[in-house]
């Protein structure tokens, strides 16, 4: 399982919960992926984060580092 931030938005207008990544919108155009049920949504999120981590370590570019939510 990967830390990344995932965001999950209803739109009514595509009828589907659609997927933004935080940590990798200045390098993939949001929303990323999308599902019609909040399971399909979260398993795409986690097929994409996966692909697009692969490709940038095959392709020797940095990888994004995850956001981690600081409560005090």
């Amino acid at each position: 399982m990967n830390r990344y931030t995932v965001i999950l938005q209803w739109s009514d207008k595509d009828e589907l919960f659609l997927v933004t990544i935080p940590e990798f919108s200045d390098r993939v155009i949001m929303p990323c992926t999308h599902g019609k049920t909040r399971e399909e949504a979260i398993t795409n999120a986690e097929e994409v984060i996966e692909m697009y981590l692969d490709a940038w370590q095959l392709e020797g570019e940095s990888i994004p580092e995850p956001s981690t939510l600081q409560i005090a």
